[in-house]
């Protein structure tokens, strides 16, 4: 086994390789606006390091979000394209549940949370580094703080709203070397990853006009 992942749901651009025991090469930049820029270089510095061609990968690994659209589809189509190129499965992971199982919470229940802007988070509640408990959701956070209040929270969105996360700690970022671990223990077990299909959870920013005129001839 030879597994490449990567996730780009969040600022940071996180790629890695595991042998089916171990991570054996990673590497992880935090900048919100170049996703598309580093991902590639990650992964040839990844490969580099641990002396490993692409050819030799057996399954690609991507984080699903929940995150912002522009971020999330590059990880996404990147998986895509190397699984379709190499003829090798493509396995998809909520980006949540990698940090859950970075997070050192030695018993739960426990809130990961990443920033979703305009003021809300992604958030889901689990009850250990493996167990989730709820749906991916986005929401503002005085809107959830019943919901969360006393338990500890990993997570930019957690650390960007003590008021409703006072026991927030890191990882603030997901790891591409905790979902790969993540994602070798399933395979081993025999589970059944997800496809790799975004988790938006809300549509883009970014929007057609209303009212706009049309300026091509008829």
């Amino acid at each position: 086994m030879l597994l490449l992942a990567l996730d780009t749901a969040t600022p940071a651009v996180t790629v890695a390789l595991h042998d089916g025991t171990e991570v054996i090469a990673s590497s992880s930049q935090v900048d919100a606006r170049r996703h598309g820029e580093l991902l590639l270089p990650a992964v040839d510095r990844v490969l580099a390091e641990a002396g490993k061609r692409l050819d030799a990968v057996t399954g690609i690994v991507v984080g699903v979000g929940p995150g912002p659209y522009t971020g999330l589809r590059v990880g996404l189509m990147t998986a895509d394209t190397f699984g379709l190129a190499l003829g090798v499965p493509v396995h998809g992971l909520c980006t949540l549940d990698g940090l859950a199982y970075a997070a050192d919470i030695e018993k739960g229940p426990f809130v990961v949370a990443t920033d979703a802007r305009r003021k809300e988070v992604y958030w889901a509640r689990y009850a250990d580094s493996r167990t989730r408990l709820t749906d991916p959701a986005v929401d503002r956070p005085a809107d959830i703080a019943d919901e969360v209040a006393g338990l500890p929270a990993v997570g930019a969105g957690a650390l960007l709203y003590p008021d409703t996360f006072p026991r927030a700690h890191e990882p603030e970022h997901v790891s591409a070397a905790a979902l790969a671990a993540l994602a070798a223990e399933k395979l081993a077990a025999g589970e059944e990853l997800s496809a790799p299909r975004p988790l938006y959870l809300r549509r883009p920013d970014a929007q057609v006009p209303k009212n706009y005129k049309v300026v091509t001839p008829k």
